[in-house]
């Protein structure tokens, strides 16, 4: 069976880094595995860019699968610490799909982007055969400003102290929890079901990162998406070649979270966790970043250092990177069960 998810860094460098297209003066950062966002500079402003699919799934209920989708999108290119400002997007529709549903998509895609200050410039719309949830179309957000105000992603640098807001499997915990709600319920108590519920609100990392960007001296920012903090410490941690040490004990972690992927049997510190932010910090600004979170109500930690070396280590343990996510498989095998 081909495994589910993001391609790893063998396939991404054997098929896809090679074949990039035409080399340009303006590009200031191409594309790397596991990192969220290019970047390229027009006249004196930079443009940081990204691109994910649209991900809508109707059994959360097409308001709230929409709020998620689009702050999907967002996400990648907040976390260059400049804010959205532009977003083009692609609907490729299941035939099912009722006008009254996709209207209550687009009219909360137009909310959150009113919201976030965001103008969606260009796209496309359209039924097909074979397009299915939750994959039904992509999008390209823009995020126009100035370019001292980008936080580059292999900006992390030695002496730099490792923030992480939220903590560990937050969309595995949202998503998981809502999806295979009574399964769930027959494990645990209705507190515990709420306070994982609770989650799905939490899987936006934007404000996260336009907070703490704005705040303090933060060097570099990467959403917590599949392979969860582990993988995308990882990840910073090459992207800047350095080495990230860090105390799980001192990363937050939400109510809910453990007994839900205890229920699913999959391990959070490796599981989806879109709406988590790690960001590296220089130490004279680790606390007025902290601070900032605090006062917009975003739980967060100082939880390690940027050292000389590679790679990352937990607890003086060296981690390799994940490479496979098991929220794909828990969604599969759920889904039999249910």
């Amino acid at each position: 069976m081909t495994d589910l998810g993001k391609v790893d860094r063998d396939f991404f460098d054997a098929h896809i880094y090679p074949h990039l297209g035409a080399d340009r003066d303006d590009e200031i950062l191409g594309p790397q595995h596991g990192v969220d966002f290019g970047a390229i500079r027009i006249g004196e402003q930079v443009v940081a860019m990204a691109t994910d699919p649209v991900f809508v799934m109707p059994s959360l209920g097409f308001e709230r699968a929409a709020w998620f989708a689009f702050h999907i999108l967002m996400s990648d290119v907040a976390v260059s610490g400049i804010p959205p400002t532009h977003l083009s997007v692609d609907f490729n529709l299941p035939p099912e799909i009722t006008d009254e549903e996709f209207e209550t998509v687009w009219t909360t895609f137009d909310e959150e982007a009113r919201d976030l200050g965001v103008s969606i410039v260009t796209g496309h719309t359209g039924r097909y055969a074979g397009c299915n949830y939750p994959m039904v179309g992509g999008g390209t957000p823009l995020a126009v400003g100035d370019p001292d105000d980008l936080v580059r992603p292999d900006g992390s640098r030695e002496g730099d102290r490792v923030i992480v807001t939220k903590g560990p499997a937050i969309e595995a915990t949202g998503l998981l929890s809502i999806q295979y709600e009574p399964l769930l319920a027959e494990a645990v108590d209705a507190d515990t079901l709420q306070a994982a519920q609770d989650r799905f609100y939490d899987m936006s990392p934007v404000r996260d990162a336009l907070t703490a960007a704005a705040a303090g001296p933060v060097t570099a920012m990467h959403d917590a998406t599949e392979c969860g903090i582990y993988g995308g410490l990882f990840e910073m941690a090459r992207a800047a070649e350095v080495r990230i040490e860090i105390e799980q004990d001192a990363v937050p972690v939400q109510p809910g979270v453990v007994e839900a992927c205890e229920f699913f049997e999959i391990d959070p510190w490796i599981s989806i966790s879109e709406g988590t932010l790690l960001a590296t910090v220089d130490p004279s600004g680790v606390d007025t970043v902290l601070a900032a979170l605090d006062d917009e109500g975003i739980p967060a930690a100082d939880v390690g250092e940027v050292v000389a070396g590679s790679g990352l280590v937990v607890d003086g343990e060296e981690r390799d990177h994940p490479g496979r996510d098991p929220f794909w498989a828990a969604m599969e095998e759920y889904a039999e069960k249910r």
